[in-house]
This record gives structure tokens, sequence and C-alpha cells, in this order.
């Protein structure tokens, strides 16, 4: 007899359009496998989520930036179409954000964690989960949210270049406008001039202490709260390879158990009364060895499946089997697992393909995000996907070198946060507004 009540659907939503979400594809195969129906409504025309052979049915999502009215309408027809309850799995912030609003529009039709509907928009929201983590004592980079672009380079001066610089609603920023979510600013003039860019971003500009990465700094902390609150599933995990480097997602990532960090996220999960899927990303502060809480993600993490136990629980089937009134199993951690991305860290698959082998002995073995042996479509599909991919960046960067005038002088632009020098002072703490006598130094 399954675990599993396979009489309840689960339903995958994702507005953003990045056709390499591996994250959908895990909960495509993880629910898939336990015999569950699993309906995707997210653009995957040219993505390999298509493929999978675990795909129940494809449904036209909304559009990116849709309202949660819009979101709850377009559920509302996928409800219709599906004709029975189903459990709802909002895949990216937005929709997380979206489906909590919504939540008593969609309770008729779907399965949903019972919890405060403004709850995953504060946590979601990079300056307003600054200041929950100063309310809660739980270490965070100092932040400062300036009102202009002259308090922006005022804030910059205080904090001590460079700075990394944040969008508070990063789902909101327009695809393929030059702006990042995250960004390392080095100057007092680049925070100027980014500031001036909020309309076009859509939220908040803020301003964090930069804490430099470097080995064993960056890890990840993902969880299921059940309807009782307790932390279910998930663990610790270190990212050794991340895309791009020092600050991007995680390109590889190990299971490593970190009782601080644990602590840290079952605190924060407990104080705030979350509940479902979490993945909370921490940086280690080389000269205090505090572990500073950087994101809230209230959702899966692409990685999640790295967390799958003995008995194969992992975040996403935890929500089911609980929303389902179903016994969780209780699995043993598999330490020394390892994920790996395929086309963001290409050696390291190589290497995962001699351990899913047996010809290396890898404590707790390796899940790529694309290949499976029972699921080998959406692994063939990303090659050419992503081959084509990066030919049609390549393609518009050679556009964009061809249109620059040589006369012409190019406004300072920031850069993707990397590994580089900087003050490792261990700032923590938000405030909304800079000091005026110090944030004008020279």
């Amino acid at each position: 007899m399954s675990l599993f009540d396979t009489r309840v659907p689960a339903v995958l939503l994702r507005t953003d359009r990045n056709p390499f979400h591996h994250g959908t594809l895990g909960a495509v195969r993880s629910l898939g496998r336990a015999g569950v129906d699993v309906h995707v409504v997210a653009d995957c025309a040219h993505s390999p989520v298509r493929a999978s052979r675990y795909v129940t049915a494809l449904h036209t999502p909304p559009p990116p930036g849709a309202s949660p009215q819009d979101i709850a309408a377009a559920l509302g027809r996928v409800a219709a179409r599906i004709a029975r309850p189903a459990v709802l799995i909002a895949m990216d912030d937005a929709c997380a954000v979206a489906v909590a609003r919504a939540r008593t529009e969609l309770a008729p039709s779907f399965l949903l964690p019972d919890q405060p509907g403004e709850l995953p928009a504060r946590v979601a929201d990079k300056a307003e989960l600054a200041a929950v983590c100063a309310s809660l004592d739980v270490p965070h980079p100092e932040t400062l949210v300036p009102d202009g672009p002259a308090e922006a380079a005022r804030a910059a001066w205080r904090l001590g270049l460079p700075v990394v610089a944040k969008w508070s609603r990063p789902w909101l920023v327009p695809p393929g406008g030059g702006l990042r979510s995250t960004v390392l600013v080095r100057s007092a003039r680049e925070a100027g001039e980014l500031y001036l860019r909020a309309e076009e971003a859509g939220s908040r500009l803020l301003l964090q202490a930069y804490l430099p990465p470097g080995a064993d700094r960056d890890w990840f902390c993902h969880g299921y709260a059940d309807r009782s609150g307790t932390v279910r599933a998930g663990g610790c995990g270190r990212k050794t390879r991340a895309r791009p480097r020092g600050a991007g997602l995680t390109a590889v990532g190990r299971w490593t158990p970190n009782p601080r960090v644990q602590a840290l996220a079952e605190r924060v999960t407990a104080e705030l009364g979350y509940r479902g899927v979490f993945d909370l990303d921490f940086r280690r502060c080389g000269t205090t060895g505090r572990y500073h809480l950087l994101d809230f993600n209230p959702r899966p993490g692409a990685q999640f499946r790295l967390f799958a136990d003995t008995a194969g629980l992992d975040v996403v089937r935890a929500l089911h089997l609980d929303l389902t009134h179903r016994p969780l199993p209780q699995g043993a951690p598999r330490p020394g697992r390892v994920f790996v991305v395929e086309n963001y860290a290409p050696l390291s698959a190589l290497r995962a393909a001699h351990w899913e082998r047996g010809e290396r002995g890898e404590r707790g073995g390796c899940e790529p995000a694309w290949h499976a042996r029972d699921d080998r479509a959406p692994g063939r599909a990303l090659w050419a996907l992503w081959g084509r991919h990066v030919a049609a960046r390549l393609r518009e960067r050679a556009l964009r070198v061809r249109d620059a005038r040589p006369d012409s002088v190019a406004p300072a632009r920031a850069r993707v946060v990397r590994q580089a020098s900087a003050p490792a002072a261990d700032r923590t703490g938000v405030c909304d507004r800079p000091d005026e006598d110090r944030a004008g130094r020279p």
C-alpha cells in the first residue's frame, strides 16, 4: 500500500519563465515516483521539464508580474479541469506570496499550509527580512534602506565599500533590462545610480554590509514545518560551488549536518509561526564565525532533492503527506550526499556519473538535477536547449559590443557579487536612515 494518498494530485505553480528551473523537475519526479499525478502550471515550452515521463499535464501559467487575483483566477481554471482537491506547491517567491494572499479564495480547491497570509511576503522581501531578523535577534548583515540617490551614496560610505545592493522584491525585477536581483557595488556613485532604477526594478533598493564568501562559509537549510510547526524532512547543506561564483545559486551542494544552522532555522520558523516548505540561506562571517541569515525563501529550494533521506522523504513529499493527513516515514539522514546541476557544473556532473555507477565510494550518493535513469528524456533535452540558450546569449553580447559607440561614456555598472577582498567586520542589525554625520565622510 502506498504511503501517499494518490487520489490527491499535486499542482506545481511557477510564473518565473526560467526554462532551466531544475527544482520544478525535482518536484515532478519526487511526487510522480510516489504515484501522485503532477500538474505543472508553468511556461515549459522550451524547458526539459516538459519531457519528463512524470508530468501528468501542462497548464498555461499567468504571466510574470500577475496579481494575486490573476493567479487565483488561473488556478481556478486548472482546478476546474482537475475536478478534485489538489496539493498546491508554489515553486517561486512571487507565487508563494500570491498563493498565501489568496489562500481563502483557493482553499476550496487546493490543500495549503495554514499560516498568516502576509508572512511569506514579509520573509521574501529582503528589506522586511532585515527587520524580522532584528526583532528576533538573528544575525543579519547590517542593512540600510536609502530614500534617495544621495542617501544611497552616503549609506555605501557608512557600510564600508564594497557593499551588496539588493532589490527588496527580486521577483519584480523585469527580465532583459540589465538589472540583477543582487549586485556588488564598489563606489558610492554606483550606489546612487542604481537607486535611480528603483522604479524600473519595482521595489526598494537596500544596501547591505558585505560578508566575503570563502571556503565553508555558504550554507543553506531546507525543511518543512508541519501543521504543528515541527520541522520535518530537509537538512543543512554546504554550497561547494555557486553560479555566479560566491553569491549565485547552488551548482554543487553537499548534505553536511550543522547543528548551529539547524537550530537557527528552527528558531526562526517557530517564532514566526511559519508553516510549509522553506529554504534559508546563511553565510558564516570569517571573523566571528556567526551565521547570518541572508535569504528566507517561502517555498522549495531548487536543490531540495539533496535532502532525500533513507525513507525517500524530502520536503515536497512531506508537504503532500502532511496535508493529506498521512504519517511521515521515519528515515535516517544521508550526510555526504551530493547534488549537482549539470549545465552549471559540467565537470562535477562527470564525477557524479562515476558516483552513480558506483565507481567511486561516496557516502550518501549523488543526485544530478537533470539526468535520471528512470526519466532520461529531460537529461537528453537539456543539452540541446542549453546549447541554444548559450548561443543566443553570445549573439546578444556580440550585438551589444557592435552597437557600442567608442566616444560614448557608459555609466558605472554594478557587478554580480563575486569573491573579492572586503572588510570582514561582523555587522548586524537594520537601520532605515543612515547616520548623516558619519555617512558623508570621504
